[in-house]
């Protein structure tokens, strides 16, 4: 299973039906729960899903250093991608133009998260931060006009970021490039139907109550 870390985004429930549609079981828990209940689930990997706010207000959402600091696979999505970065060392600032609708992203490295996909690619940009400079490890595996940095990966700690929101149908492979997280990435199977989780909850739930209501 993955672990979706929302931070108030408009279409953070559409990210958990891309990934169950899939066929990987998800969860969506807010971007300050306790790490050790993230451990206690074991997911595969954890997206940061996109948000209103700037990352350096001053009530910024921030998940706790140890969360971030666990071993896994980690996609952020636009805000989440700003979290990702600026905890790594990176520069985030307001971009001079606030990015709002379609783009073209060309891909500069098709290995993991980008595979399979075309260039130039159309996207959805909806931001207002805008990634200034990378950390140290991190590199550029894809770029828009207004965006240099709108793909990037720390491929020794399995981090990627992405300025745009894959879950969205105008992203024409936003689809594919979820998908290349759950499978090239995390390496989970696409195994889970909404159909087994109902038959595996009936019968947790018959072995509880017994023969009581």
């Amino acid at each position: 299973m993955l672990v979706i870390l929302d931070f108030g985004s408009q279409y953070t429930q559409l990210i958990a039906r891309r990934i169950r549609e899939a066929g990987v079981y998800c969860e969506i828990h807010p971007f300050d729960v306790d790490a050790s209940k993230v451990e206690s689930l074991a997911p595969a990997g954890i997206v940061l899903s996109g948000g209103p706010a700037s990352v350096y207000a001053d009530d910024a959402p921030r998940p706790s250093d140890r969360l971030l600091e666990l071993d896994l696979p980690f996609l952020g999505i636009c805000y989440g991608m700003g979290v990702l970065v600026r905890r790594a060392g990176g520069v985030v600032a307001r971009s001079d133009k606030r990015e709002y609708g379609p783009a073209d992203l060309r891909v500069h490295d098709d290995r993991d998260l980008l595979h399979g996909i075309d260039s130039p690619s159309r996207v959805w940009m909806s931001h207002g931060d805008r990634l200034e400079r990378l950390p140290d490890g991190w590199e550029v595996i894809g770029s828009s006009d207004n965006s240099p940095l709108a793909a990037v990966r720390d491929p020794s700690h399995r981090r990627f970021g992405i300025q745009f929101h894959p879950e969205v149908v105008h992203s024409t492979w936003g689809r594919r490039i979820l998908e290349n997280f759950l499978f090239r990435v995390c390496r989970v199977r696409p195994d889970w139907t909404m159909e087994g989780f109902v038959d595996q909850a009936v019968t947790r739930i018959r072995a509880q109550v017994g023969r009581e209501r």
